[in-house]
């Protein structure tokens, strides 16, 4: 029986305009009460989450930021934070690439930081993160912690920075998490440690564990479960990996296979 349902949000459960499908939060409700957790998991801030899922907030867990939060009721229960000299680090060698189309983003526990006020950059940047301020990176480091560099390269990272940035950044997590955006984590940081970190909290085996994800950022999070599917519009490469798919974000794919869930199945094709 599946006891723990977490999916991936862009690509995955929300369709492509980025809206939640109109039955998640009965559908959640549902879940909950016959005893299934549902989990969102995103690169998405914890305060974005919180607020799109506000109906239900209190009845799921929410992995953040790809995997560097974890929390439930309001409680952070999980935070894992670049250290400063690494975030240093990563901006140098982000800046030999930064301007024309690669911006990074300082992503903290409570707010999104930019120095590059530029657009598209920014429209893209207000459209994922609910807090987000301009802000010089130096003093953002001298306040607070952070939990993820985001990139934004308008080529494709898979055709720009993720041939650069992985080998330079060896002692960190550079992975592409998007059309045109990669993120970067503390080593050892990803959504699979943190779906595992929710699993022990909640006692939950992965064999009661079921997964949704589009993306290489979700790999680890689609290993950590029995019962992993990847949406029919997902990344080619993780369709290779995983093997079992699900409908596209656009038929409602991750709907059907919670439908599935309470009726004590989860079909995949």
């Amino acid at each position: 029986m599946i006891k723990l349902a977490a999916s991936d949000l862009d690509g995955t459960l929300l369709d492509s305009e980025g809206k939640l499908p109109r039955e998640i939060f009965p559908l959640i409700e549902q879940l909950y009460e016959k005893g299934i957790l549902f989990c969102a998991a995103s690169g998405r801030q914890l305060v974005s989450l919180e607020k799109l899922f506000a109906p239900v907030r209190d009845k799921i867990v929410f992995i953040a930021e790809n995997g560097a939060i974890c929390a439930f009721r309001g409680e952070i229960f999980f935070c894992k934070l670049l250290s400063a000299e690494r975030t240093r680090s990563a901006l140098a060698q982000i800046e030999k690439l930064r301007g024309g189309d690669v911006y990074p983003l300082l992503c903290t526990p409570d707010c999104a930081y930019y120095e590059d006020d530029v657009q598209p950059f920014v429209k893209y940047v207000e459209a994922s993160y609910l807090n987000t301020a301009h802000r010089d990176f130096s003093d953002v480091l001298k306040e607070t912690g952070v939990c993820k560099i985001a990139v934004f390269d308008g080529k494709g990272p898979e055709n720009n920075t993720m041939k650069i940035l992985p080998e330079q950044l060896k002692d960190l997590r550079v992975i592409q998490s998007g059309e045109t955006w990669l993120d970067i984590s503390a080593e050892g940081v990803n959504k699979g440690v943190a779906l595992t970190f929710v699993q022990k909290k909640f006692g939950v085996d992965r064999s009661e564990c079921a997964a949704f994800g589009d993306h290489m950022n979700d790999y680890e999070m689609l290993l950590a479960c029995d019962h992993a599917y990847v949406t029919e519009n997902a990344f080619e490469g993780l369709k290779a990996l995983i093997g079992k798919t699900i409908p596209s974000n656009d038929d409602g794919g991750v709907l059907h296979a919670l439908k599935n869930i309470l009726g004590g199945s989860c079909a995949s094709k």
